[in-house]
């Protein structure tokens, strides 16, 4: 499976899409400039991230843009002086860019030494990056993964130092998980809800992996997908277990997605909010799905977005519906990401 451009992100309670002309479009909770009007000005953005209360665009020049609440410096004029970025990622209050020598930099959030731990500033070689909402995961060239900043409950475990021939990481709140070349996963930090239960290492060829707050979701090469973790709400209601031809998947707060070979998505989990409204099974042509933590979003063919789900503070405000032409998602390597 060839990995996708994400075009369509969400934060907490606000979403960012990147437009087919290098422009990017937000709508949600404003209350922390998440969608100030700032973000109108930046042209060439080639990827999008965000965080709680922020977003962070990555230009075509390698340069970074930020935009949102700058409580803890998630938007510290630091991230300005940054150059040849290829990759950029974001856990609840702090930002992580890749550089194409194959450095990271952090700035926000440091009060779990999400960055001033020295260790990132060491590394080389890195091929990926992934955010937890206060750690953060870089997976080297050589197959191995190094992590730091919060580690109150073992999310940064010495236990990752013993992996090898890691393909793809991911984060949760406070649990972290890998693909390995041979289709498995492993996974390390809390477990308090069997985020990191042993049934996981049962799984193989999976191809994608993917997590919520407390729980895990992985598409197998078949196109079914597994799913572990906290199951209060239904994130893993054995439903998901009829699904075939799945192609991409996604995780909120406490539900997940799954888009199928044929347009079509499927939903579970907590739909106090709608997050799972049958709306969604009216749809066809979708492209890619992402979830916000209460809400959800779907990227249409025609290049338009629907959005259901929370709305208190306009996740799903109609504003988003005039929005035509956003990026449809290609290869990665047509954008020269990773």
């Amino acid at each position: 499976m060839n990995k996708k451009t994400h075009t369509i992100v969400c934060g907490s309670r606000h979403s960012v899409a990147l437009m087919s002309n290098g422009t990017v479009q937000c709508w949600g909770n404003n209350s922390k400039k998440q969608c100030d009007p700032l973000f109108r000005t930046f042209t060439d953005v080639i990827q999008i991230a965000c965080g709680k209360d922020h977003s962070v665009a990555l230009l075509s020049n390698g340069t970074v843009r930020c935009w949102g609440s700058n409580s803890v410096n998630q938007c510290d004029p630091v991230h300005l002086t940054f150059t040849d970025v290829i990759q950029i990622a974001s856990g609840d209050y702090h930002s992580v860019a890749l550089l194409s020598n194959g450095t990271v930099r952090c700035w926000g959030c440091n009060y779990y030494n999400q960055y001033n731990s020295k260790q990132h500033l060491t590394l080389v070689d890195v091929i990926q990056i992934a955010c937890g909402s206060m750690h953060t995961i870089a997976l080297l060239y050589n197959g191995t993964v190094k992590c730091w900043g919060n580690n109150t409950c073992n999310q940064c475990d010495t236990l990752h130092s013993t992996f090898t021939n890691v393909i793809q990481v991911a984060c949760g709140h406070l649990h972290s998980v890998v693909l390995l070349t041979n289709g498995t996963v492993r996974c390390w930090g809390n477990n308090d809800k069997n985020q990191c239960d042993p049934v996981h290492l049962t799984f193989t060829n999976v191809v994608q992996i993917v997590c919520g707050t407390h729980h895990s979701v992985v598409l197998l090469s078949s196109g079914a997908v597994q799913c572990w973790g906290d199951n209060f709400e239904n994130q893993c209601d054995p439903l998901h277990r009829t699904f075939t031809d799945v192609i991409q998947v996604a995780c909120g707060r406490h539900h997940s997605i799954a888009l199928l070979s044929n347009g079509t998505v499927e939903c579970w989990g907590d739909n106090k909010w709608h997050q799972c409204d049958p709306l969604c099974h009216t749809f066809t042509n979708v492209v890619q799905v992402a979830c916000g933590s209460y809400h959800s979003v779907a990227l249409f063919s025609n290049g338009t977005i629907q959005c259901w789900g929370d709305n208190f503070d306009n996740q799903c405000d109609p504003v988003h519906l005039t929005l035509t032409d956003v990026m449809i998602p290609c290869d990665e390597k047509c954008v020269l990401l990773w």
